[in-house]
């Protein structure tokens, strides 16, 4: 939900928030319930996959918001134990880390790998896998770039092109993709 610059939010646009957020997370809950292979860690870009704008376009002192969903799939994966990272090719790393905070988003992510590279984010997921130690095949991946998705499918991990920010629609194609995936791989092994 878009914030006013200026003044407080009301304690009923508040409430009307948080009811979204509750209701997408039901939602979210029961699209996690249709699948029996889960990803241990799913992966989300920031700029144009979590919120709507590029950090670069932005200052510190901004109000920054999520795109409708994205809060309440965080909380359900939040709930089902699923560990979450950040995976952002970020050249102003400080402004996504002060909206992360703003936005109260801190304690969801195991790792936050926002820096500029040209790596295709390569390197940001050889980073996010020292530190939580999860194969490859095992993450499910957000982004809202195509270059992003192909380079990171080849390193394993089930990606999923985002065109208005991760929704409901795009988690549970991402989950199914990912058990697709999975059922593919322990296939090859049964062989």
């Amino acid at each position: 939900m878009a914030r006013p610059c200026q003044g407080k939010v009301s304690e009923d646009q508040e409430r009307i928030a948080e009811m979204g957020d509750e209701r997408v997370k039901a939602e979210a809950l029961q699209i996690l319930g249709l699948f029996q292979v889960l990803p241990r860690l799913v992966v989300f870009d920031l700029d144009y996959t979590l919120w709507p704008f590029y950090c670069e376009c932005r200052s510190k002192r901004d109000s920054p918001s999520l795109f409708k969903h994205a809060r309440g799939i965080m909380y359900a994966l939040k709930e089902k134990g699923i560990d979450m990272a950040i995976a952002s090719r970020s050249p102003t790393p400080d402004i996504a880390k002060v909206f992360i905070d703003k936005l109260e988003l801190q304690s969801m992510f195991v790792a936050q790998e926002i820096f500029s590279s040209w790596t295709h984010k390569t390197e940001h997921f050889q980073k996010i896998q020292r530190k939580t130690g999860i194969p490859y095949k095992s993450m499910l991946f957000f982004d809202d770039e195509d270059r992003n998705i192909e380079t990171v499918s080849k390193m394993g991990v089930t990606s999923v092109l985002v065109e208005n920010g991760v929704n409901l629609n795009m988690f549970k194609l991402g989950l199914s993709n990912f058990a697709t995936n999975c059922a593919a791989t322990s296939g090859k092994q049964d062989e």
